[in-house]
């Protein structure tokens, strides 16, 4: 809430979804017997899961006709941000990947977040989150969360189906700005420069802004220095999106 309002404050509308599986939507999937537990896709899976978010891209524009549109995404949904700008480059005047990584194994983190932590006295699990441990308290409190192997929860096919890397078909003058915390367990310092280096080299990308957060966990904008990365996501929009 608090991203959303510093964007509000700042004159820009906001919009957001429950990924299928999460949130209240993968409450609502279970109630009606679409799926068995948070995390399940339903039917169609992941590439149902992609084009329901290119849904509300298309929602978006619908409403607010000759608006520029900025996607974001975070974490898992900086995956399926990740496959929207493969696919729809040209619907989006910029695109924001927090929490995120070069979707390739051996790259991307793939379970044991917390491990860096688990010794430390008073370790809840959750400290891969943020340095703030009111963040992980309050993750933990929370009935919508869930912490869950993407495979178990997903299925095989459809995690597998999270391994791609940006193309070549993305627009060349798209703006991109990735942030990550060094300590992010998701991709780290290394997963991320290899991102925006493969949206360089490979796409062919003009302008891509990667900034690292020393010691930063996955929640940068839930971290006790948040107030300079809503800056720097701030800055970044006022800069390339006129």
């Amino acid at each position: 809430d608090h991203l959303a309002g510093s964007l509000n404050r700042a004159g820009y509308t906001v919009y957001a979804d429950d990924h299928r599986g999460h949130g209240v939507t993968g409450v609502n999937q279970i109630a009606n017997g679409q799926t068995k537990k948070m995390g399940n896709l339903g039917t169609g899976g992941i590439k149902a899961a992609f084009e329901q978010v290119h849904d509300l891209t298309k929602l978006i524009k619908s409403e607010n006709p000759g608006k520029k549109l900025v996607l974001f995404g975070h974490s898992y949904g900086s995956f399926i941000s990740q496959k929207l700008i493969n696919q729809y480059s040209t619907e989006y005047d910029a695109a924001i990947l927090s929490g995120s990584s070069l979707l390739v194994p051996g790259v991307l983190g793939a379970g044991g977040f917390n491990k860096k932590w688990d010794k430390e006295p008073n370790a809840t699990g959750y400290e891969w989150l943020s340095r703030d441990k009111k963040v992980g308290e309050a993750f933990a409190a929370d009935p919508l969360t869930f912490l869950a192997d993407a495979a178990k929860v997903m299925g095989v096919p459809n995690a597998i189906q999270l391994f791609f890397t940006p193309n070549r078909k993305i627009r060349k003058d798209l703006p991109l700005l990735i942030q990550a915390g060094s300590d992010d367990p998701i991709g780290a310092e290394r997963g991320n420069q290899m991102l925006a280096n493969t949206y360089r080299n490979k796409s062919g990308l003009e302008n891509v802004t990667a900034i690292i957060y020393h010691d930063g966990r996955h929640e940068m904008y839930n971290e006790i220095n948040k107030q300079e990365v809503i800056h720097d996501l701030l800055t970044f929009i006022g800069e390339n999106v006129a």
